[in-house]
Order: structure tokens, then C-alpha cells, then sequence
């Protein structure tokens, strides 16, 4: 078992870190609608963060404390590897702990040690990291015993208001080598202009890639075809694409994103949100179809970062002309909303929905769907076995395709704008994208 595993997002063959001071910042958080910074007080100009993984609210689990036991964008790794950027450090390591990170350290080893893709740095970008990774939970008691530290006290003073950076009595030195190598992966972006308002849009997306060929890890042999993850929300997009088109034209344009490379890091849509074609401050809504539910039709509909936007009061009044039930996802701890596309529009202001069918199936109940989606993550998820089977039920589907289609229509026909709740770490970007769509001309 390795001790760390690091890399650099930076496009260089090779980097060097020399004689970088070491600090210890908490969750290496600055959130003003929490009232909570790490970084107060403490210069962080070209020294190596250590930070912990999640947020304080998971770590408490006090529900006034950002969500409590729910991840926010701020308990995410990649927010903590932009925020140290952001702030100027050289480096940043984050502390790995199974139950924060959803996931075993062996997830970390295997995710980190293959070739990593990256998109160029957008023009507003604040640059990246020299070095970025993790570091094992073990490993940081250690380290921090060596400075006359104890880590669990820290980690846990680091979860209560007004904790403040700690220094560490070493310094860091690494060298990275990497081999560069560029490739260009499309999106495919159609649209239906709409009857009133062509300038303004709502947005139906979903990933067309998946793992392809897997080399050098146990169980890969085969195509990783990604039958339900993702090649479902794709036809699902070209589904609900024809039922648009068919139909009257709605108020608002339509747009259907087909986007690349979701499984290396979200880089399609991110590209998208970072060069939109249509501009983000005159989108609705953002609609994402991933991986939806072939078990058959379920009474349950969860939404994915539950509690977030005014699209689940749309999604709410069209799941009960179904008879059906919206739901929070079971494990919102885990950071799920922060892991597929509609992410990056959300980061970018942009209300985004991820929702799919539960698993209470209407005849055969919940326990038996639950075991359905189990089987599925265990054994086929991100496996060769993500294939294409004749025994699914996609009566489910067809379902989940009616609801989405309808939240979009409702939103596209409307001339109101859907808004974040309060509370959201989204809802101040909106507003200030608010403020430049209103000074517009036609605003």
C-alpha cells in the first residue's frame, strides 16, 4: 500500500516542488454562505495544504452546519484542489478517510494511477496546482506525530468555528515526470429554436462515453459498453429530442447536449460551461439523463442532490399526475450530485435537475427493486457487464421519460426563471448571472 498518491493537472512534462512549507488547514474551505474560511489569517502563497475530505457538517453531522450528513460542492476533492489554487498554494493534499470519501483508498490508487485527461485552462482560469493528491489516513497520523501533532485532535477542532491553519515543521520536495499527449473528443449539440424566446434556453444533456477497452485491471476483459451508464440517458435524449420536435414549439429553445468524457472527470460539459454556445446567465434549466432505471416502473422518483432548486417543485406537481412520489437519494453523504455533468452548469449558476426512477417498483415493492440496483453496482457498474440484456423492463423508462420531458416543457414554455433555494453554495452565482441577463438589451 502506497503512502501517497500524487499528479499535476498542469500540461508540463516535468515539475518540480522544492522546499515547500507544510500547513494543516482543515477542510481547506472558504464558503461566505457558511460563514466559514479556512484560510482566514494564513498565507498560503506557494506552500503544500493538507485537507480533510468532505466538509464540517459531515463530520459533526449537525444539520446546521452547512448540510449536516449532506455533501455540499465543498466537500468535494475537486473543489479542494481549485479553492488551493485559487488561494495561491503550490500543493495540496488531501487526507484520505474511507467514510468522508464514500470510497476505499484502493479507489484512489486505481483512479489516480493511470493516464489523467485535462481540458486547456480556460481564460478566467486562477491556474493549477503544482502537485495535487492524496494522502492515506495512516500516513497523516504519522506525519503529524513526527511534528508533535495529534491528528484526530486536529480533525476534529477543524469541524468547529474559528479553527485556524496549523504550520507543520517540514517541508515538501517532489518531482513529477509525465508524458503530454493531446486529443480532441466531440460533443454533439442539436437545438430547437424556440416560438417566443429563441435567446433563452433550457437544456437536456447526457454522456455518450463510456471506459471503452480497460487494460491491467483484474476483471477488465472486454468492452466496458456502458449499456445503462450511459448509452439509457443517451437514448433517452434523442427520445425526449423527438417528442420536442414533434410537438409545438415551446416558448424557449431547446437544447440537447450529447457530451463527451464524463467518465475522465466531466470534461464535455465542462468545456460546454466553460465555451457555451448558448450563454449560460439565458438558461433556465439544465436537465441531465445518467444511468436511468431499467427494473421496470418504479412509485418513487429520486432526485439526486435533493433540496437544491425550484425544478423540484416542477418535478414534484409531474410525478403526482403519475402517481408517483419524489424522494431524496439514500446516501446523500456521498457527494452524488457532484459526480455527473449537470455539475458543472450548477457550478456555473445554471438550476440543474438529475433525477431518475427510485426503486419501489409498482408490483414487486422495494425491497426487490433495491436489490435490482444493488446487483447492478456490484456487479455490473463500471464493469464489462454493463451490456445491453432483452430481459430489462423499460416500461420504468418511458415513465421517467414523460416526467423529465414534462419538467422541461413547463420550464420552456414559462417566462419565469427557476431559481436555487436558499442556502444553496450555488445561489449567489445565479444571482450575479441574474444581474448581467437583466442589464441585456431584452433582459
Amino acid at each position: 500500500m502506497s503512502d501517497v498518491v500524487l499528479g499535476s493537472a498542469r500540461p508540463e512534462e516535468k515539475l518540480q516542488l522544492a522546499d515547500s512549507p507544510l500547513v494543516f488547514l482543515g477542510y481547506g474551505v472558504d464558503a461566505p454562505e457558511y460563514q466559514w474560511n479556512d484560510y482566514a489569517g494564513v498565507d498560503v502563497a506557494g506552500k503544500t495544504v493538507i485537507v480533510l475530505v468532505n466538509d464540517p457538517g459531515f463530520a459533526t453531522g449537525d444539520p446546521a452546519l452547512f448540510r449536516g450528513r449532506t455533501m455540499t460542492y465543498y466537500g468535494r476533492w475537486t473543489y479542494k484542489f481549485e479553492e488551493a489554487a485559487r488561494k495561491g498554494a503550490a500543493a495540496a493534499l488531501i487526507v484520505h478517510e474511507t467514510e468522508a470519501a464514500s470510497y476505499p483508498w484502493e479507489v484512489v490508487q486505481n483512479s489516480w494511477s493511470g493516464p489523467q485527461f485535462e481540458l486547456p485552462d480556460a481564460p478566467d482560469s486562477p491556474g493549477r496546482l503544482r502537485v495535487q493528491g492524496w494522502i492515506h489516513l495512516e500516513a497523516a497520523r504519522r506525519l503529524f506525530a513526527a511534528a508533535g501533532q495529534d491528528f484526530d485532535a486536529l480533525a476534529k477542532a477543524a469541524a468547529t468555528r474559528g479553527f485556524r491553519a496549523v504550520e507543520l515543521p517540514f517541508r515538501a520536495s517532489i518531482e513529477i515526470d509525465q508524458r503530454i499527449r493531446r486529443a480532441e473528443s466531440p460533443n454533439v449539440i442539436g437545438i430547437l429554436r424556440g416560438s417566443e424566446a429563441p435567446d433563452e434556453y433550457v437544456l437536456y444533456m447526457a454522456h455518450w462515453d463510456h471506459l471503452g477497452r480497460v487494460f491491467g485491471r483484474p476483471g477488465s476483459e472486454g468492452i466496458f459498453n456502458g449499456a445503462i451508464d450511459n448509452a439509457t440517458g443517451v437514448a433517452g435524449l434523442l427520445e425526449i429530442a423527438e417528442a420536442f420536435a414533434a410537438g409545438p414549439r415551446p416558448r424557449r429553445s431547446v437544447v440537447f447536449a450529447a457530451v463527451t468524457l464524463e467518465e475522465s472527470g466531466l470534461l464535455g460539459s465542462r468545456w460546454y460551461a466553460e465555451n457555451p454556445p448558448f450563454p449560460l446567465e439565458r438558461t433556465a434549466a439544465v436537465i441531465n439523463m445518467d444511468a436511468l432505471t431499467v427494473i421496470g416502473p418504479t412509485r418513487d422518483v429520486v432526485v439526486v442532490g435533493h433540496g437544491n432548486s425550484e425544478l423540484e417543485d416542477d418535478l414534484r406537481e409531474a410525478a403526482a399526475e403519475q402517481n408517483r412520489i419524489v424522494v431524496p437519494e439514500e446516501f446523500p453523504e456521498r457527494g452524488y450530485y457532484y459526480r455527473s455533468d449537470h455539475f458543472n452548469f450548477a457550478k456555473k449558476g445554471v438550476p440543474a435537475l438529475y433525477a431518475k426512477g427510485g426503486s419501489d417498483h409498482r408490483e414487486r415493492g422495494q425491497e426487490w427493486g433495491k436489490a435490482q440496483l444493488n446487483d447492478y453496482n456490484a456487479n455490473r457498474y463500471h464493469k464489462p457487464g454493463d451490456d445491453f440484456d432483452r430481459g430489462w423492463d423499460l416500461g420504468g423508462v418511458i415513465e421517467d421519460l414523460i416526467l423529465l420531458r414534462e419538467v422541461g416543457r413547463r420550464v420552456a414554455s414559462e417566462v419565469r426563471w427557476p431559481e436555487w433555494l436558499a442556502g444553496s453554495e450555488f445561489r449567489a452565482v445565479r444571482e450575479q448571472s441574474r444581474a448581467a441577463r437583466e442589464a441585456a438589451p431584452g433582459g
